[in-house]
């Protein structure tokens, strides 16, 4: 039985473009850009994620252009 941590990818990036409702464009490290949601918690915490802070992103192996801020650094 596999868990679902093994189709997870954790990168970190930075916010490029705030788009409406919950949604960014985070330019990843390895320089390549993915559209991003907020999770659950930070939504639940109405943490705020402006252009510019450093993230933490979830991705999955199934497809790499979409992730979840799970952090913000900064």
């Amino acid at each position: 039985m596999s868990n679902k941590s093994d189709n997870i990818i954790k990168m970190k990036g930075v916010v490029s473009e705030v788009i409406q409702s919950g949604n960014y464009k985070v330019e990843l490290e390895n320089g390549i850009t993915i559209s991003a949601n907020v999770s659950g918690k930070m939504r639940l915490h109405r943490i705020q994620i402006l252009k510019g802070d450093t993230v933490e992103v979830e991705l999955s192996t199934y497809d790499l252009t979409r992730g979840r801020i799970i952090y913000r650094t900064s």
